[in-house]
């Protein structure tokens, strides 16, 4: 079954990016996807969304969920009827959402695990953490700034920018293919973070990471973007 198109409000979106070399991620990505580059270097990450007013397109906002949810992400290319495509590939979700669990694969792309989030966020300080029904974990302390990290594999903010704007087709495993959605954003506005402290259980298992392959790059922020999630054609696990 398709994903229905769903409206909202990203009221607080944090992306939160590594570097990772290239081979991990090659090894790592199931087929059909690659690990898309920027200087040589793979592009993964999590993204901590806060989601209000989320309901499928038609009903009034007044029937809407709120929910916080964390997306681990890796930045893919592959080919779909001759054309290279870009966008995400999204290993696993948590949310704070029973209902955003149990439909997960139907309403919303892929499983979601059910976890526990604390956020704290006050004049321009973020701190956000999960820790899901697995243990896996997450903890960001934040804070909004201006200057960009010149130790990015980014030039600057509006080269990020422009790469995650061009990929915003996320693909999830489901049991038995990928699911697929596309984020259509109204407006697209990013802004940077100065990070002072993160842990991610998921980029710091060496199993899959091993010691000098993940190095933090840079956070950003969106804020108040009015959006809508459009179901895609679902790609097969070969």
């Amino acid at each position: 079954m398709k994903i229905p198109k769903i409206k909202g409000i990203i009221d607080r979106r944090i992306l939160i990016n590594y570097q990772v070399e290239k081979e991990i991620l090659g090894n790592y990505l199931p087929k059909p996807f690659k690990p898309k580059l920027v200087n040589g270097k793979g592009i993964a990450g999590i993204c901590l969304i806060r989601l209000k007013e989320i309901r499928p397109a038609g009903l009034p906002k007044q029937v809407g969920i709120s929910s916080e949810n964390g997306a681990h992400r890796i930045a893919i290319e592959w080919r779909e009827d001759g054309k290279l495509k870009e966008g995400v590939f999204i290993p696993r979700r948590d949310t704070s959402s029973k209902l955003n669990s149990w439909a997960g694969g139907t309403i919303f792309p892929g499983v979601h695990h059910l976890a526990e989030f604390t956020v704290n966020e006050s004049e321009g300080n973020y701190e956000v953490s999960f820790i899901s029904d697995d243990e896996t974990s997450l903890s960001i302390e934040a804070y909004e700034t201006d200057n960009w990290n010149n130790k990015s594999v980014f030039e600057n903010l509006e080269c990020i920018s422009d790469f995650f704007e061009r990929g915003t087709i996320g693909y999830s495993p489901d049991k038995k293919d990928f699911d697929g959605l596309e984020l259509k954003a109204y407006t697209w506005k990013v802004s940077p973070l100065k990070v002072k402290k993160v842990k991610s259980s998921f980029f710091e298992n060496k199993s899959i990471f091993p010691e000098g392959s993940v190095k933090f790059d840079n956070a950003l922020l969106m804020k108040d973007i009015e959006h809508e999630w459009i179901g895609l054609k679902k790609i097969r696990i070969s």
